[in-house]
């Protein structure tokens, strides 16, 4: 069984710029060697014979052509907005940034 010291989790730890007390590298030694030994039971599992899949069922594409389609104008687009100007979307400005 794979076994993580806490020094390693202290490298891991500076690593990801994490700042842990020591009670809390400790646990965390614990809890990775769970999670190591997880991954290390499903790597037996696997067998030779099977074939690697990225999903239990075959999948086939669901979505539809993508195919020029007639569309609403502009014009009506922009009438049925809140606001409009020279031809878009007027929206609140949220940055408070000049234009």
């Amino acid at each position: 069984m794979p076994s993580i010291s806490r020094e390693e989790v202290a490298h891991l730890a500076r690593l990801a710029r994490l700042d842990l007390a020591p009670d809390e590298l400790e646990h965390l030694a614990g809890q990775l060697d769970q999670i190591l030994g997880a991954v290390a039971q499903v790597t037996e599992v696997a067998a030779d014979d099977i074939p690697p899949t990225s999903h239990a069922l075959p999948l086939t594409n669901v979505f539809r052509e993508d195919e020029p389609r007639v569309c609403l104008p502009a014009e009506a687009v922009l009438a049925a907005a809140p606001a409009a100007e020279d031809g878009r979307f007027r929206v609140p400005q949220i940055l408070g940034e000049e234009a």
